[in-house]
This record gives structure tokens, C-alpha cells and sequence, in this order.
């Protein structure tokens, strides 16, 4: 049996273990700064319980991704490995094992619910259905892509020159590469969003320092996610082992960008508190001649009660009038929730 360029399947495992042992260590730190800023000083009833829900979610399938990964490692390298004609190699290369589809489908139902939360905030940021269509459509690409790539690994009986039969690495490229695009679209159409909002408080200082901080993090999540994708999507192509490694990577990346939005938009949160504090609960004059000029809300700015969104409280104005075209803003008072 041969098997696919780049380094060897036992020692693919011994490294995937490792590195994915060092990410999963980071997102435990982020899920628990995550439940911070998601419950920190909130009473139970302000609590976002869908965001909160999908953290703990996610923290667990990355356990479960972990756990089962250390299980097949010990089986492959203690356990059964000799017992196979090429040793550990050939135990790694039976891809059909109930461990390896298992991990499988975690790493899919992870890449699934990741993807559905950026879809989520596109939605909650527009107020529309309009703009999530094609998004909506494509995580609907990403599931089937998905569910066929795991019945190929599931069925698959002789392995000749891959780890991967030929339709396995289609599916799983096109997986990959269905997952890319989503992720892509549905953070550029939220980070435009933002940049929007952004442009039309220009002059305002505290605003501007909170809207650019959210784009940079919705961005940052979006590049971090994609390039981790991407190198699999590589590894496919070139049929190099090394996609198994970066497989299992993909659970704590998955876990680091979504925990990573939250604890930013917290940390905004606090520092966009600290400077309203230090003006006495209101804006400054630049801000309200700022405010004023902005089309959907002529008058007030004065801030009288906050909007819980991710976990992040975000101010907006108490008193707004509707806009003329009858569509709801979510970001009132020229600031934002992601």
C-alpha cells in the first residue's frame, strides 16, 4: 500500500495531536473570557442565552474533537498498530474507522454552527432577509457537501496511492471550498455594514473608535478562518498528508474566531463606557453636531438605555425617530452591535 506524499501518517497524527493540543489550550482561555463578558455583571434575564448556548456549544464539540483524536493517536500507536502488516501507518490509513468519521463530523457540525453565527450577525446587523439569501444558500452547499464527504470516508474500503479516495477529496475540497466563499461573503457584507455606520460618524471620536474596532475583528475572524481553510483545501489538492493535520486543526481555529468577536466587542464595550463616564454620561459637542447630521436621526443623542447584543452592551439613543423608507435600523445612534 502507498500512500500520499508529504510525511508519514503516524507522524501526521503525533503532530496534529500536538498542534491541535495547543490551540485547544488558547480557546479554553478565550471560552472562559467569552462566559465573562457574556455574564459579567448582567442579571440572568439580560443574558444572550443564543450566543451564549453556541459558545458553550462549540467549547464542547472541540472538547469531543479533542478527546477522540488523543483516543485514536493511542489506539493507532499502543494499542493496535502492530497488529497491522505496515504497522501504525496502515492502522491511520483505514480512514473508514468509526474515530476517524466521528472526528469527521465534529469538524463539519463546527464549521456548520460557526458559519451560521456569521450569517446570524449579518442578519441581526441589516434587518433584512434579503442579504442573507445567498449566504443562506451557501451554507446549505457547505451541509450537503459536508454530509456527502463523511459517507464517502464512511464507505470507503481500499485506499490506493491516498489516505483519501479520489470522490472523498473532491467532497471534502469542495466543502472547504463552498466554506471559504460563505465565511468570505457574509463577513464582507457585515464588515460593509459596519464601515457604513462608520463613514457616516466620521467626526465622532468615541463612535469611530468602536465601529473601526468591531470591522477589525470581524475581519481578523474572517482571514484567520479562511487561510486555515484554505491550507486544507491546498493539502487536498496536492494530495499531501498534511491535510490531516490541518483537518484537525480547523475545531479550536473554528472556537478561537468566534470567542475572539466577543471578548473584543466586551473589551469595546468597557472602554466605550470608561470614556462616557469621563464626559459625564453624554456626548461631546463634536459628536452632537456629528449625530445631528445623520439622516436617520435628526435630533436627540442624548443616551438613555443600552441594547444587549453577543454579550456586548452597545448604547444607542433612547428617544429615535423611524426613517422614512420604514426599515428599522439595529444601529441607533450611529453605534453598533455585531
Amino acid at each position: 500500500m502507498t500512500f500520499a506524499k508529504g510525511i508519514s501518517l503516524d507522524s501526521a497524527a503525533i503532530m496534529s495531536i500536538a498542534l491541535e493540543s495547543i490551540l485547544y489550550g488558547f480557546s479554553v482561555l478565550m471560552f472562559i473570557g467569552t462566559i465573562w463578558a457574556l455574564t459579567y455583571k448582567h442579571h440572568m434575564r439580560d443574558i444572550n442565552r443564543p450566543i451564549t448556548a453556541v459558545a458553550v456549544l462549540l467549547f464542547a464539540l472541540s472538547t469531543a474533537h479533542m478527546v477522540i483524536n488523543i483516543i485514536r493517536t493511542e489506539e493507532g500507536l499502543v494499542q493496535y498498530g502492530d497488529n497491522f502488516p505496515e504497522g501504525p501507518e496502515s492502522f491511520f490509513a483505514n480512514v473508514s474507522q468509526e474515530t476517524f468519521v466521528i472526528s469527521n463530523t465534529i469538524v463539519i457540525l463546527q464549521a456548520l454552527l460557526g458559519d451560521g453565527v456569521v450569517i446570524y450577525r449579518c442578519y441581526v446587523v441589516w434587518q433584512t432577509v434579503w442579504v442573507i439569501i445567498l449566504p443562506s444558500m451557501l451554507w446549505c452547499s457547505v451541509a450537503v457537501t459536508g454530509g456527502y464527504s463523511i459517507y464517502s470516508v464512511s464507505h470507503t474500503i481500499g485506499i490506493s496511492g491516498n489516505i483519501f479516495s479520489k470522490a472523498t477529496r473532491h467532497w471534502i475540497s469542495a466543502f472547504s471550498a463552498l466554506t471559504i466563499v460563505t465565511n468570505l461573503l457574509s463577513s464582507g457584507l457585515l464588515a460593509y455594514r459596519v464601515w457604513i455606520i462608520e463613514r457616516n460618524v466620521t467626526n465622532s471620536r468615541t463612535l469611530k473608535i468602536t465601529t473601526t474596532s468591531i470591522l477589525r475583528v470581524v475581519m481578523d475572524a474572517a482571514i484567520l478562518y479562511s487561510m486555515a481553510l484554505l491550507c486544507t483545501l491546498i493539502t487536498l489538492v496536492c494530495s499531501n498528508n498534511g491535510s490531516l493535520v490541518v483537518i484537525n486543526m480547523l475545531t479550536p481555529i473554528i472556537s478561537i474566531t468566534f470567542y475572539m468577536v466577543i471578548i473584543r466587542i466586551a473589551m469595546g464595550r468597557k472602554n466605550h463606557n470608561h470614556i462616557l463616564a469621563v464626559r459625564g454620561g453624554s456626548t461631546s459637542e463634536t459628536d452632537r453636531g456629528n449625530l445631528q447630521h445623520y439622516p436617520l436621526k435628526p435630533l436627540q443623542v442624548h443616551i438613555s438605555h443600552f441594547t444587549h447584543t453577543d454579550g456586548a452592551s452597545v448604547y444607542r439613543n433612547g428617544s429615535q425617530d423611524r426613517p422614512s423608507t420604514g426599515k428599522e435600523m439595529f444601529v441607533e445612534g450611529a453605534s453598533c452591535a455585531v
